[in-house]
């Protein structure tokens, strides 16, 4: 008796015995072919599709850290009366991001509020100066979001 071959490229022919006797021939890519491509077909259906971030998403978030900041240090420096915090659910709100977004957009708020929070317990010169920065870098960033990305 000959021992069957395959010829299919790239695949390393074994020979399985079959349940009446005898064997045939097996490819061990039609193995993985078989359980494969059920699993990959699970996992592909099964899993969420993930959203892309629009390119303006890093400067948003980089926006969403500085309003933080200022919503904590303008009320500490009683330098003025914005509420940063509305204006970022606003600007939320009108972006309109799914889930993930909303969620890095915020999470960047609390930390830039937590970073300054923790360093600044009353307004000094030192906080009075990054006050002056973060609204000229915020005021920055709205400019070049504004002028790259609006419709």
């Amino acid at each position: 008796m000959t021992k069957p071959t395959l010829t299919h490229r790239g695949s390393t022919p074994f020979l399985l015995p079959l349940p009446g006797g005898g064997r045939v021939a097996v490819s061990t890519r039609s193995i993985l072919a078989k359980t494969l491509a059920p699993l990959f077909l699970t996992l592909t259906l099964t899993a969420p599709a993930l959203a892309i971030d629009p390119p303006y998403q890093r400067q948003m978030e980089r926006l969403a850290e500085v309003m933080g900041s200022l919503y904590y240090l303008q009320p500490l420096c009683k330098a003025g009366s914005e509420d940063w915090r509305a204006q970022m659910s606003e600007l939320i709100t009108l972006d309109e991001p799914d889930e993930d977004r909303r969620q890095r957009l915020a999470g960047a708020f609390n930390s830039g509020y937590t970073g300054f929070s923790r360093l600044h317990r009353q307004c000094t010169s030192a906080s009075r100066e990054a006050l002056t920065r973060l609204l000229v870098e915020a005021q920055q960033l709205v400019r070049s979001i504004h002028t790259r990305f609006a419709e």
